[in-house]
């Protein structure tokens, strides 16, 4: 909700005060029995409230969207089912959803672009990608331009190299690898951008769902690096949003 606008439209007689209190009195959450939804966070941190659908009913992700389209946000859902989407798509406009990332944009007002740079999203294998898109797609509808380098692993370091200059352009840079999870060691090494780094769950049995590239990245001697949770693209693309937003 923009809270400035609504003020406004009191202040010039658009709107009735009656109808600005309703619209405030839900403002800090909305109680829906199974759910409070927050629509106080985009205020308190420039962000609505992020949907995550593992674990929910499709009834009750249509709920929420229902309940933060109706203030005005903008929705982006992450890990949403293809059938979720199906219906949530019957009873909403402006509605994207990306198969491979699974994550599901709803645009209810125009996006405004306050990024000061580039992020750029680097994967180690194609293996990688849906965890990629994920943090890509996170940090675009927030309001950045984003970059994808694909398939520039350790395996192949030459590949890497070859987009040393495009890479040095960026603000932020966010990579995603699994297996033994170098290749952010490697970018850390080269840059002197911010490097958020994001194991993922690819690998063969010792690689433990993704434990050997997170301790890897943990363990790295690679400075300026922070690294997320195993397969969260989503927290990686927000991190770089709110780093990039920076004055």
């Amino acid at each position: 909700m923009n809270i400035k606008k609504l003020l406004e439209d009191v202040k010039s007689d658009k709107i009735e005060i009656d109808y600005a209190v309703e619209q405030l009195k839900e403002l800090p959450y909305e109680n829906l029995g199974y759910a409070n939804v927050d629509h106080h966070r985009e205020l308190r941190n420039g962000y609505p409230e992020v949907v995550y659908c593992e674990g929910k009913t499709d009834e009750q992700v249509l709920g929420i969207v229902d309940s933060m389209s109706k203030k005005g946000s903008n929705i982006l859902l992450t890990r949403c089912r293809e059938s979720t989407f199906v219906e949530i798509e019957k009873n909403i406009s402006n509605i994207i959803y990306d198969k491979l990332s699974r994550i599901v944009m709803v645009q209810n007002h125009k996006i405004d672009y306050r990024g000061k740079g580039i992020i750029t999203v680097i994967t180690a294998g194609t293996s990688d990608i849906p965890v990629a898109d994920e943090a890509f797609y996170t940090a675009k509808f927030m309001g950045n331009e984003v970059k994808r380098i694909y398939d520039v692993g350790v395996a192949g370091i030459h590949r890497l190299l070859a987009r040393r200059e495009e890479i040095e352009e960026s603000r932020v840079i966010i990579v995603v690898a699994g297996m033994e999870g170098a290749l952010a060691s490697v970018v850390a090494g080269l840059v002197s951008k911010p490097v958020i780094a994001v194991p993922t769950s690819v690998g063969y049995g010792a690689n433990f769902g993704g434990l050997s590239a997170l301790l890897a990245m943990l363990n790295s001697c690679g400075s300026g690096m922070s690294v997320v949770n195993i397969d969260n693209g989503f927290g990686a693309g927000y991190l770089a949003s709110v780093i990039n937003q920076l004055d």
